[in-house]
């Protein structure tokens, strides 16, 4: 006990912004690579090629019973916890008043875990009519499988509310390692259901499930179950004092729960697009709504790696800036790490595009075309999407939940109008869902930066701009490198498996990589010198062949 006590003692030291964001990077890549190995598994199950004659109702009814239990947490928690939660928590630890950043904690567990489980049991309840709101476009039998399922999911939202104030409490102390830890177990969870559960299963001669896709669900209740587990691991040394009461009358308290409604509606109207989307496809051919959720996490997963990864690491050093009275050095970090997001996320969105045909391949043994071609329209959410969440983290370390709603409201409002006039007037069918996010997520940044710009004076200032100029030509050069070393190795019919597959797209990627560093390094840009010098010390231990 004294040498596990000891290792989670050393899990649960503070550590730096880029030592978090790196820890954040590569759990994500670890959970994003657990995720595709599950969607490949999943796929190969229930979603065949289209050379057969139609798709199973299993994986869109799977699809569809994510969506509410997702919504109702997505609106009640999630992101909007954390934004919220974080900056009030930090001004009672900055100032040393743990006995109310305790009281904060304790009465957000017991709230939301009140409130989420309420929400849980009424899922359960009316998940029938659930279900016929989300996808009114399924069959008969797929109706119902997906009303059984989501009856399990159900309990998600209650789950994830606790495990999600614990990450936050973590997030803002600088704690990294069990949060980061959570998705991974997550992930393993479901794909125990998936290669397991869908067996059957059951326990002392009593069966639980009979086995298909419904094992995957239990599997998802499963993964819920072990990430609250490991999430909790966190708090050990922390003193953190809980008690089974919510305090009313603590300021910090309130105060969150006067920011939460503008950020959990921001939540719910973002994630309201999603619904529609759902809707929109499960009037398509059977099969779409899974094509054009497996498309969109594809694209998510760059996105997650840049975008979120960074800003949550940043975002709890954004916001002490902010209790320190420090605003020059908030601005000046914020600066640095637009600029390193922007700089990660181009080249990444363009290599994406040309590798779209193997990115798809993971997740679909031989690829899917339709897929592999929303994709390419949703890269260009790809580069915007990433730049969102730091963006909008701006406004919440200011403690303003606000603007970001205002500009959701817009963003979301125009997403809907355009998917709806894409795919029922224009008949794209589902490229017109891919191709109306895309456009709203440039027009988000558009509106966000414009208030940003004054609201933070010097933020984008000319150098910023030139600086980005200069990573736009450089991805041009790289696009130029991945077209041509796709075509050196092209993706093949014949490539049906991940070892023919992730070679070529490991050189592809890697090569194209080196070539945008380079063309970087050539063009002044800053962000590329950590990344030589890295390379260098690496490669040539203690010479240095970069330029003072």
């Amino acid at each position: 006990m004294g040498r596990v006590g000891s290792i989670v003692a050393k899990a649960n030291q503070k550590i730096s912004i880029k030592m978090a964001a790196g820890l954040l990077a590569g759990s994500t890549l670890i959970s994003s690579l657990l995720g595709l190995y599950r969607d490949r598994i999943l796929n190969s199950l229930y979603l065949p090629g289209p050379e057969n004659v139609g798709y199973p109702v299993g994986i869109d009814a799977y699809t569809a019973a994510f969506t509410i239990p997702d919504f109702m947490f997505f609106i009640l928690v999630s992101g909007a916890l954390s934004v919220t939660f974080i900056p009030v928590f930090n001004q009672r630890l900055v100032t040393g008043n743990k006995k109310s950043a305790w009281e904060l904690s304790t009465s957000l567990i017991n709230l939301m875990a009140l409130a989420t489980l309420v929400t849980s049991v009424l899922i359960i309840i009316f998940a029938d009519m659930l279900v016929g709101l989300v996808a009114p476009g399924l069959s008969e039998s797929g109706h119902g499988l997906a009303v059984s399922m989501m009856r399990v999911i159900a309990v998600n939202p209650f789950l994830f509310a606790i495990a999600t104030v614990l990450a936050s409490m973590q997030q803002a102390v600088g704690r990294f390692a069990f949060f980061t830890m959570a998705p991974v177990i997550y992930n393993i969870g479901i794909i125990t259901g998936a290669l397991f559960f869908t067996n059957g299963l059951s326990i002392f001669g009593w069966q639980i499930i009979d086995g298909g896709i419904m094992g995957v669900a239990l599997g998802v209740v499963f993964g819920s179950i072990l990430q609250l587990l490991v999430s909790s691991l966190g708090l050990i040394g922390l003193g953190f004092d809980y008690r089974f009461k919510i305090y009313w009358r603590n300021k910090g308290f309130r105060r969150v729960l006067q920011l939460l409604p503008p950020r959990s509606l921001d939540q719910g109207i973002d994630y309201i697009n999603g619904l529609v989307e759902m809707n929109l496809a499960s009037r398509m051919v059977n099969g779409t709504m899974r094509i054009y959720q497996q498309a969109s996490t594809l694209s998510m997963m760059p996105i997650n790696l840049i975008g979120v990864a960074i800003s949550t690491a940043a975002f709890p050093k954004m916001t002490e800036r902010l209790s320190q009275g420090r605003p020059d050095l908030f601005r000046r970090e914020l600066q640095s790490v637009l600029r390193v997001i922007i700089w990660l996320s181009l080249p990444v969105a363009m290599i994406t595009f040309a590798t779209r045909g193997y990115v798809v391949s993971f997740i679909k043994n031989g690829g899917e075309q339709t897929i592999a071609n929303l994709l390419g329209i949703l890269v260009v959410a790809i580069l915007f999407r990433s730049i969102y969440y730091i963006a909008a983290r701006s406004f919440y370390a200011q403690q303003d939940t606000k603007t970001p709603l205002y500009i959701s409201i817009v963003a979301i409002g125009l997403n809907i109008t355009l998917a709806i006039w894409f795919t029922m007037s224009l008949d794209f069918g589902v490229y017109g869902l891919a191709l109306a996010q895309s456009i709203v997520a440039v027009v988000e940044i558009l509106m966000l930066f414009a208030v940003m710009s004054r609201r933070i004076e010097g933020l984008f200032d000319r150098a910023f701009w030139q600086a980005v100029g200069r990573m736009v030509v450089a991805t041009l050069f790289t696009g130029l490198v991945s077209y041509a070393l796709v075509k050196l190795f092209p993706f093949q019919n014949t490539d049906n498996s991940v070892l023919q597959t992730l070679p070529k797209f490991g050189l592809i990627t890697f090569l194209s990589m080196v070539a945008y560093t380079m063309f970087s390094r050539m063009l002044l840009l800053s962000e590329a010198t950590p990344v030589i010098k890295t390379a260098n010390r690496l490669l040539f231990g203690r010479i240095n062949f970069t330029r003072k």
